[in-house]
């Protein structure tokens, strides 16, 4: 599974890319409200850190408002992914902006029906939201599973891009399901290290180390 970071925040980005455990990340605008700095400015910088797939977000919700805002997010680099919304327009902008070459993550699907049509409309991602379903009473993971069984029906080559996660559960069931990537936030991400027991095996050795008096250097 590839890991995305779900932020804006390009101090959190940085140490996560240090640690080499970063595929690429996703952006929207009430994260790039919250930056509070310039969008243009902002993807550049995570560019200029990430190899892989920086998503920016359309603003616009017609198609030729779409394609003109992606074709001009698309020009910051090589590596960004315009996001663009599962609607009759964001499909009519998925499939000219592929057909142009550009990488393209269509956003806010929540059937399994919005996700056959985005790949037949190209995309290279879809994020359907898990958290949001889950909201509504509604296992997010089962919409996760029907998108898998539908893509590899028909050899789809899109990939599922689970998003709105919350929680370290969340990115294991997601995996065991078949998710290519799931893009999370910076203290989900850092969660998947952490278990009781580890903490409290390694506060046993580190004890019996001390009482051995030794020292490794």
């Amino acid at each position: 599974m590839k890991f995305f970071v779900d932020t804006a925040d390009i101090g959190e980005i940085k140490a996560l890319a240090e640690l080499g455990l970063l595929d690429g990340v996703t952006t929207n605008p009430s994260l790039i409200l919250k930056a509070n700095r310039p969008m243009r400015e902002i993807i550049a910088e995570i560019c200029d850190v990430v190899d892989g797939p920086v998503s920016a977000e359309v603003a616009a919700v017609d198609a030729d408002g779409m394609i003109a805002e992606g074709r001009h997010l698309a020009k910051i680099a090589s590596n960004v992914t315009v996001k663009v919304p599962l609607t009759w327009d964001g499909l009519k902008a998925c499939r000219t902006l592929t057909g142009e070459g550009t990488m393209v993550n269509v956003t806010l699907c929540f059937s399994a029906n919005q996700a056959l049509l985005a790949a037949k409309a190209g995309a290279t991602f879809i994020s359907p939201f898990i958290g949001r379903l889950d909201d509504l009473g509604v296992d997010g993971m089962d919409l996760i599973r029907e998108i898998r069984v539908i893509y590899d029906n028909y050899d789809f080559k899109t990939e599922i891009l689970a998003a709105s996660i919350r929680s370290a559960n969340h990115v294991k069931l997601a995996a065991l399901i078949g998710a290519d990537v799931a893009t999370v936030p910076p203290s989900v991400l850092k969660s998947l290290v952490q278990h009781q027991l580890t903490d409290k095996g390694l506060e046993t050795f580190v004890a019996d180390w001390k009482k051995t008096g030794q020292s490794i250097l």
